[in-house]
């Protein structure tokens, strides 16, 4: 059995051990380093760790995983904890392996379109280091200034582009991994679409549980020869997201299609001063890119629709400043929100593009019932929502209602034949509501597959699929006083 109620003196001795294997540095057991890693960006469930280690290479990764194992201990993998679903929570304690002192890029392949990094690497930087060539990483988060390419793999993030470029799974060609048994493995191949079964879709977005992720392959994009970017206004939510509707319905696929409603609008006014037309209630932010012809003539039809829905004000980025600038409502709007409230979390649900202002309107009244604060901040364009619940986690009951409230939500995504994520995964927060989504047999289907790579409890336990033995006792204990 794993041992996950260690007491001190056991966690002294497991980072005396740890050290002597990584090195000095490479080690964080204080009740200060814990507590700093005892949540991710999903700030309600929080568990600390025993210890939290900083290995370099997949060879230390290697060594950790064989000692997690021969000590029956729980280890967690974490990148950047920007994860907004509680998916680097170190559930049941033990062992918490950070990549973020994993940040090399091992090599680039210009003639191929291709780059081998290591798991922490940030996304940013990726995209910076072949930017001179005309080429980025196209699996862009809001938070790709600091989340990691190993943190994009474990959820199959997304982002604003993926409307049009797709999701990180679109982009892996190939990943090392340390197996649940402590051994190196590889997956995939430079060379797409090889022979065999797609192992890389299954652990792509496997959160963590079936291995640790330590370096991949991705592809390269070619950057566009043109963007153009527009931002529109609109009186009423309901003409935004007709308008989303009709410019898909019209065969344009932009690069990014995004709404922002009336909260998102007065969190970045107060952060960073910027104005919108008196009575606007929703933010449309559209771009489209690629060949210029193309381009000219897909922006023809964007206009056309905003106008024909009664857009109050269209702003079209003159230049790249301009761009940026238009762009700040949506890449910095759940930051703002710490405006409004100290607490902010961030929901994950998909619904049919057409259900949109069905969507939006629960939403709305699930908050008011509730008694918490909504802002909606998604994208548009599939149907991804963000609703962002804002309250004080100070209130046993303020955090009880917010946890209600985004339950609620999402069970409103699957009646209108949606899904509980679209890119930011299932973690511990979404974990009871999967058998709503799949369905006994298809959850027993799923445990099958993971105990091909994972048929043990050490691997970042008590994530994406409920049944796991051991959890229960200990999810009072991660929300606290909401439970």
């Amino acid at each position: 059995m794993p041992v996950t109620d260690p007491d001190r003196r056991t966690e002294a001795r497991w980072a005396r051990e740890l050290e002597s294997m990584l090195g000095p540095g490479q080690v964080l057991a204080t009740p200060s380093a814990r507590k700093a890693y005892d949540c991710d960006a999903y700030t309600i469930d929080k568990s600390k760790p025993s210890v939290v280690v900083l290995p370099e290479t997949t060879e230390q990764v290697r060594d950790v995983v064989r000692w997690c194992n021969r000590n029956q201990v729980p280890y967690t993998p974490r990148g950047a904890g920007t994860g907004l679903s509680g998916g680097a929570l170190a559930a049941m304690g033990g062992v918490l392996i950070s990549t973020k002192r994993m940040t090399r890029i091992l090599e680039v392949d210009l003639p191929n379109r291709c780059l081998r990094a290591q798991a922490g690497a940030v996304n940013k930087r990726i995209s910076e280091s072949v930017a001179h060539a005309g080429l980025h990483f196209a699996p862009d988060p809001s938070s790709q200034t600091v989340s990691t390419l190993g943190g994009n793999i474990a959820e199959n993030s997304g982002g604003p582009h993926t409307l049009k470029y797709g999701v990180t799974v679109q982009h892996v060609l190939a990943l090392t991994m340390v197996d649940v048994d402590g051994e190196i493995v590889q997956v995939g191949s430079k060379v797409p679409g090889g022979p065999g079964l797609d192992l890389l879709g299954v652990l792509i977005g496997s959160e963590g549980t079936m291995g640790v992720v330590t370096e991949a392959w991705v592809r390269l994009t070619p950057n566009p020869a043109k963007v153009e970017t527009v931002l529109a206004s609109f009186a009423t939510v309901r003409d935004a997201t007709q308008t989303v509707a009709d410019i898909i319905a019209a065969g344009t696929i932009p690069a990014a299609l995004e709404m922002m409603d009336e909260g998102i609008m007065k969190a970045v006014s107060l952060a960073f001063g910027l104005v919108y037309p008196e009575g606007a209630k929703a933010l449309l932010l559209i771009e489209c890119d690629g060949d210029p012809d193309a381009v000219a003539g897909e922006m023809r039809t964007v206009l056309d629709i905003c106008a024909k829905h009664g857009a109050m004000d269209v702003a079209v980025a003159a230049d790249e400043a301009e761009r940026q600038k238009l762009w700040t409502a949506r890449k910095k709007g759940i930051g703002a929100m710490g405006r409004i409230a100290p607490t902010i979390v961030t929901q994950d649900g998909v619904i049919p593009r057409s259900k949109l202002p069905e969507m939006l309107d629960r939403i709305s009244e699930v908050a008011a019932r509730r008694g918490i604060g909504i802002a909606n901040i998604f994208h548009a364009g599939d149907g991804n929502l963000h609703p962002c619940m804002y309250f004080d986690d100070r209130d046993p009951a303020q955090v009880e209602a917010a946890v209600a409230a985004g339950e609620e939500i999402l069970e409103v995504c699957l009646d209108l034949g949606g899904s509980l994520s679209g890119e930011h995964g299932i973690g511990v927060e979404k974990i009871g509501l999967m058998e709503r989504m799949f369905g006994r047999e298809g959850l027993d289907l799923m445990m099958d597959v993971r105990r091909i790579f994972n048929d043990g409890d050490l691997c970042n336990p008590c994530k994406i699929l409920p049944n796991q033995k051991g959890c229960v006792e200990h999810m009072r204990r991660w929300r606290g006083a909401a439970w």
